[in-house]
């Protein structure tokens, strides 16, 4: 599919406290990569997608991916139960929901819902 991520590096100073937030808050399981010169923690979204936490050497510019669920509103209240930052959920007329966050280590990320029905509030 066009526009599929194949990697996401999300950087990170305490990469425990960034693998358990993320892997508290979709189930990922993380791997240490054996061979690389820094810490770096992998994960695999599928056969073909895979993500990694590292500790950046220097200043980071950061990332940020849209993750797809179910539910916008119940995801953004766990990203809060877990440490993170959600601002409000917001509509993108006829398309779904969106909401912009950071993980505990200050790192962008978003939230996407599909919902044809969304429509700007009155």
């Amino acid at each position: 599919m066009a526009g599929k991520p194949v990697h996401v590096e999300i950087p990170a100073q305490d990469t425990a406290q960034s693998r358990d937030f993320w892997g508290s808050l979709f189930g990922w399981k993380f791997e240490a990569y054996e061979g690389s010169p820094s810490e770096y923690h992998m994960t695999r979204f599928d056969e073909q997608t895979r993500g990694a936490i590292y500790v950046p050497d220097g200043a980071s510019q950061g990332m940020r991916v849209y993750f797809d669920v179910d539910d916008v509103n119940a995801a953004s209240a766990r990203v809060r139960e877990l440490g993170g930052e959600m601002g409000d959920v917001m509509p993108v007329p006829s398309m779904g929901w969106f909401s912009i966050g950071k993980d505990p280590a200050g790192n962008d990320f978003g939230l996407w819902q599909n919902d044809p029905s969304a429509s700007m509030p009155e």
